[in-house]
């Protein structure tokens, strides 16, 4: 795992994802199981270095790398210039609904649109150079197992919501994402291998919680989604990308090439009911029509929060370590 967290100091809590991580590896090892960290930013020479060492010393090749990578900065390894991504719509300000969900209050959001360099800044940090770098870099030093395979995490949702999405600055972002998987492709075609964009379902991030709309969106997509007995978690719905998709001996695909599971969010009926309750949504119907509790709970879940079994009177030591990090 490459990542970017806070460490833990005396009398300081880490970053959530330390902890994360901590147990993750703990568990993994505890079963036998080979897990190392690698704590940075992903986005430099230096970190992709390492990474490159310890694969060989520990691994000689690998035969798949995920590129997750969520960040409002990116300092570009090669000029050093530091780019800021933005949330924004792009020609004219987006106007709609969206929630606070901690306190539940339903109200009306205006959002200014992209201006000067928003767009190329936020495709810059969050589109598909880097995770080509990191490919390139790999290749370049040997790493890469026969028939190799990349994914990198996308998003398209709802007409709702595709103003300040989709079709906003982020939407940018993975269009070029995307396109980047092609580019890839075709630089693997030595070792028979495959990168691919998956498209997957909204679900309660750190990183999607922050963009205004959103979490209004999965409040009354979960109530829908649980009804139908469709509900899926981060695990379950990345369980299904590996078992029904990635290693199918021909990979289903959407017309552009993609991977879709959020084909169970974009069905037709949940698409229509989402949006007949959208009309609906006020402060006081919320509670009734949408699952914001369910979405309290597991945004609450991500930093370690609302768990019933935790007694959070107890004391705990701050300083943990990751088992495995180098």
């Amino acid at each position: 795992g490459v990542f970017f967290e806070k460490p833990p100091s005396e009398g300081r809590t880490a970053s959530s994802g330390w902890y994360n991580t901590a147990a993750f590896e703990k568990a993994a090892h505890k079963d036998g199981l080979y897990a190392k960290s690698i704590n940075g930013d992903a986005f430099s020479n230096e970190i992709k270095e390492q990474t490159i060492n310890l694969i060989k010393k520990d691994l000689g090749k690998i035969d798949m790398v995920i590129y997750s990578l969520a960040s409002p900065v990116r300092t570009h390894p090669e000029t050093g210039t530091r780019f800021k991504s933005t949330l924004k719509p792009i020609g004219k300000t987006y106007t709609n609904k969206t929630v606070d969900f901690h306190t539940g209050e339903v109200k009306e959001i205006s959002i200014e649109p992209a201006a000067g360099d928003d767009i190329e800044n936020t495709v810059t940090v969050m589109g598909g150079e880097d995770w080509e770098m990191w490919i390139n870099a790999l290749q370049k030093e040997n790493v890469l197992a026969d028939n190799f395979k990349t994914v990198a995490y996308s998003y398209i949702g709802p007409k709702l919501t595709e103003a300040v999405y989709r079709k906003g600055t982020i939407g940018k972002a993975k269009d070029h994402l995307e396109e980047t998987a092609f580019t890839i492709t075709d630089s693997l075609k030595d070792i028979g291998g495959q990168a691919y964009v998956s498209v997957n379902k909204a679900l309660v991030t750190q990183s999607s919680s922050a963009i205004p709309v959103i979490p209004l969106y999965i409040s009354l997509l979960y109530k829908v989604m649980k009804e139908k007995g469709l509900q899926e978690g981060c695990i379950e719905q990345i369980h299904r990308l590996y078992a029904e998709r990635l290693f199918e001996e021909q990979v289903p695909l959407d017309s552009d090439g993609r991977i879709r599971i959020d084909d169970w969010e974009m069905r037709d009926d949940v698409q229509e009911e989402v949006a007949a309750l959208w009309e609906q949504a006020t402060t006081e119907t919320l509670p009734d029509i949408g699952d914001l509790e369910g979405y309290k709970t597991e945004f609450f879940n991500l930093f370690g929060f609302n768990y019933d079994e935790v007694d959070y009177d107890l004391d705990t030591n701050e300083l943990v370590n990751i088992p495995g990090l180098q």
